[in-house]
């Protein structure tokens, strides 16, 4: 008997005799592949996201259990995509759940050879305090001839791949405020 039950244990025994004769149903199944369940099957939630690493915008459906992300995968609904996601899209998990990712602001002063941390309204402090001094420092009110420039090249805009139009629409707004020329983005729908 005892034979007779490692036989039908056996995948190719189970793939002869079980209706399924290319092996891609239950014959491949052995008893611990069996008992395996998706890592989305225990999500509280899934959210629609989509994936930040480059213009395609490939829809992602982010599965979240306990406030803590399980498993990304594809968006079958995403017009873009269409459920499928490329290596770096795939792996993006490791986005917010890698050890090595940094939380806090980091920041090493001019000259400096260590890394300090930072709360984060002193970092956006800083950066709004160098905005506004290189702003006065490179503003031109008029050119040598007298004509009205009101503008400064003293920084620019990029806008990354994973902004939207209107996102990019607001950046366009600020800068143009602030009196920058070059202004740029990547917008992508």
């Amino acid at each position: 008997m005892a034979l007779r039950t490692w036989i039908e244990g056996w995948p190719a025994y189970r793939q002869m005799t079980s209706g399924d004769p290319l092996g891609r149903g239950a014959a491949a199944k052995s008893g611990p592949s069996g008992r395996l369940t998706p890592r989305t099957a225990s999500a509280d939630r899934a959210v629609r996201s989509v994936c930040p690493y480059c213009a395609v915008g490939c829809g992602q459906q982010v599965y979240v259990r306990d406030g803590r992300v399980t498993q990304i995968e594809g968006d079958p609904d995403s017009p873009v995509s269409r459920g499928r996601l490329c290596p770096k899209g795939a792996a993006s998990k490791q986005l917010v759940t890698a050890s090595s990712r940094q939380t806090k602001v980091r920041y090493r002063r001019p000259h400096g050879t260590e890394w300090e941390d930072l709360d984060l309204d002193t970092a956006m402090d800083m950066i709004a305090d160098r905005v506004l001094e290189t702003r006065r420092r490179t503003w031109e009110d008029t050119d040598d001839e007298g004509r009205v420039l009101r503008r400064t090249l003293g920084f620019a805009s990029l806008g990354g791949a994973t902004l939207d139009n209107e996102e990019n629409y607001l950046m366009k707004k600020l800068y143009t405020a602030l009196g920058a020329v070059e202004i740029e983005n990547q917008a992508r729908i």
